[in-house]
């Protein structure tokens, strides 16, 4: 009778712990479908004058709008990153629109990281490790393993991982959630400063009937600054490697 109490008990723990990853798999198929057709800069283009006024009229909820919506993207992985980046930019000009974006981002990143940790656990890292993307876990597990926090910075500021992907994977190898936070907030606020960059031009750019391209992120002005930061943090990483090899 004790052995079927312990393990009804153990079943509903698992259930509770996968309401929060169900609601969240449920709310993002619900966002894709009502969301993938949405043009959000032709929607802009066409209402700009009526949203700049309302911003500017009601800054306060327009920031809580923002930051909620952004928040919201992140957490279910829609796609919409880029677009509510520039228009943070946009509305609220560079350093408040990329500084609220990087925030947004990080609240919905660790969202998708304490669900991962507390609705997966071992069990989702087991299959996974098993799986066709086992490989590239076990290289993130080793980069945690050699420094943590360098390793993360590195995720955040080349985006050679998908952002969701970087949300999901140190939660299954024992990182904080401070640590993640933090690494999350200053490894995307090079690349969300660009973009937002590209919002404070963007009445030019709709004038122009354009629409915002990411591609200057390529130039050696902006791409060099950025590729010394990478070379940077690496260094640890490096001379550890190279102290291993020597050893």
């Amino acid at each position: 009778m004790q052995r079927r109490d312990a393990s009804g008990a153990l079943r509903g723990r698992s259930l509770r712990r996968a309401v929060p990853l169900l609601a969240l798999v449920l709310a993002a198929a619900a966002g894709y479908a009502l969301l993938r057709d949405f043009d959000a800069f032709g929607a802009l283009a066409l209402h700009r004058e009526t949203i700049v006024a309302w911003c500017a009229e009601h800054r306060a909820w327009a920031v809580a709008i923002f930051v909620a919506t952004f928040v919201g993207v992140v957490a279910l992985s829609l796609p919409g990153a880029f677009p509510l980046t520039v228009t943070g930019g946009f509305l609220f000009g560079l350093l408040p629109g990329a500084l609220l974006s990087v925030t947004a981002a990080t609240l919905g990143g660790l969202v998708v990281f304490l669900v991962a940790r507390f609705g997966l656990g071992e069990p989702a890292r087991g299959w996974i490790m098993t799986r066709g993307a086992g490989a590239a876990f076990r290289r993130i597990e080793r980069g945690l393993q050699e420094n943590a926090v360098v390793y993360l910075l590195l995720l955040r500021l080349v985006p050679a991982v998908p952002f969701p992907v970087a949300n999901v994977a140190p939660a299954f190898f024992g990182v904080r959630a401070r640590t993640f936070a933090l690494t999350t907030f200053f490894g995307i606020l090079p690349g969300t400063t660009i973009t937002a960059w590209i919002g404070v031009g963007l009445n030019d750019i709709l004038d122009r009937g354009e629409r915002p391209d990411i591609s200057v992120v390529a130039e050696p002005q902006v791409f060099g600054p950025i590729l010394g930061l990478i070379a940077l943090i690496a260094l640890p990483l490096a001379i550890k490697r190279l102290r291993r090899k020597g050893a």
